[in-house]
This record gives structure tokens, sequence and C-alpha cells, in this order.
């Protein structure tokens, strides 16, 4: 017969074996993920751009943050979460012109925010900005209080500049095919921890915050047409998806410079 003591010993070195046996299958699951050919940023997609009627007042729209503000797994501006949300408010404003920039860099954390804030400020004043940040926070493992201490610091910036901002928290990361479970999974716990933390300090900062994981979360689980070819960058589809989610914050946004009447 099995003995109280026996089984205690038997349930520790299972706990054990499980958990080095898990440790181990996450690490050779982020030694691949790391592996992996991801999209590249083409500086391009930096480029000003104007969308909609020729010789209307402009509404100036800068794009602050990561590789998905940039716009990276697309070849061309008009692709980019920031290209179509123009051409939407473009479309719905009266005829409106609506001049698009980006100071986005692939690969910024939200500790990089606040050089993209300075470059934003930099000749005439944006009327809305949009920043899309948190990816990067989320797979280089960083404290995420840390990471919106400094997406506030940024927001607080912008807001004390008379910009209003729009915040699209870190993305749904339990729906990118880039990583396998249980990888995915631990990777979506954390994305959801950062966002949640990213939209209190945004928040709080005076930004209109739009939580993209549960606006578009379940369409890219459901559609892997979202992500580009590499699994973890959006697609023209999926920036389509995040410009529709953000666009009544970024019109609400655009109604406080006296746009959209």
């Amino acid at each position: 017969m099995i003995t109280i003591k026996r089984l205690a010993r038997m349930a520790t070195v299972t706990v054990i074996a499980g958990t080095v046996g898990g440790a181990a299958v996450l690490a050779a699951q982020a030694m691949a993920a790391r592996a992996r050919s991801y999209a590249k940023p083409d500086m391009r997609l930096a480029m000003r751009s104007s969308v909609g009627a020729v010789g209307k007042p402009p509404m100036r729209l800068v794009l602050l943050g990561d590789a998905t503000a940039l716009g990276v797994g697309v070849d061309q501006v008009a692709d980019t979460v920031g290209g179509q949300l123009a051409a939407l408010l473009a479309e719905g404003t009266a005829g409106r012109r609506v001049e698009l920039s980006s100071v986005a860099v692939a690969g910024s954390r939200s500790a990089d925010l606040a050089t993209q804030v300075a470059r934003a400020l930099v000749g005439p004043a944006p009327d809305v900005a949009v920043i899309l940040v948190g990816t990067n926070d989320v797979t280089h493992l960083g404290r995420g209080s840390d990471a919106a201490e400094h997406l506030g610091s940024a927001c607080r910036r912008l807001h004390g500049a008379g910009i209003p901002v729009v915040v699209g928290t870190c993305p749904d990361f339990g729906a990118l095919r880039a990583f396998a479970p249980p990888l995915r999974q631990l990777l979506g716990w954390r994305s959801r921890s950062v966002a949640r933390q990213q939209a209190t300090a945004a928040g709080a900062a005076g930004a209109v915050v739009v939580d993209l994981a549960a606006r578009t979360g379940a369409v890219f689980r459901a559609d892997a047409g979202t992500l580009c070819h590499d699994g973890f960058h959006p697609s023209a589809d999926g920036y389509r998806v995040w410009a529709h989610a953000l666009l009544p914050a970024v019109e609400e946004a655009a109604s406080v410079r006296g746009f959209l009447h």
C-alpha cells in the first residue's frame, strides 16, 4: 500500500518534473519564435501623406509607437493603420483633408515614447495623436507598471501641449500564430495584464483609451488573414480592423479640436 508520505513524495516529484518539463517546452518555443523570419520595417511607411479633398483645412494626425503604429507587415502607407484611419476620417469629415505623419519606430518600447513625442512636437502641432505600443514590452518581459508609467508620461506631455491623444492598448497575443501553445497562452495572459495597466495610466493622463484586445481579439483569433506572413504583425486586413476600432475614439478626439462638425 502506498503510504501518505510516499504519495507526498511522488506528488512533489511530479510537480518538479512538470515544472522543469514545462519550462523546457517554453524555452524551446521561445527559441523557435526568435528564429522565425519576421516582416521588416520599411521607412517609406513613415513618409508624410495627405488624404482627402485638396484645398480644405487640414487635420493633422500623427502616429506614435512601435512597428504596428508604423505599419510593418504591409507595403504601402494606405494599408497601414494610420493610412486607413486617415481614409476613414477623410470620408467622414465633410471633405476635410487629413495630413498623416508617423514618428513610430519598429522595435520601440514604451520607454522610447519620450523621444517620439519630442519629434511629434517639432513644427505644426498635430491635431490628434494616436499611440500604439506595448508589444515589445510584452516580448522583452519588462515590468508592465514601468511601461504604463512611460505611456502615461507621453500622454500627459501631449495633452499638456493641447493635443488630444488616443491610445490603442496592447493587442491580444493569444491570437498571434507566430507563437505555439502554451507560449501563446502565456504571452496572451501577459499582454492582457500590460493592456490593463496601460488603460489605467493613459486614462489617468487624459487619453481616450481603446482596448484593442477586447475590440478586435476575437476577429484576429478567427481569421488568420488578419496577420501578415510572419504570423505576428497585422496584414492590411488586420490594420483595417484596428482602424475601424480606433475610429470612434479618434473622431471624439478630433471633435475637441473643432473637426467633424
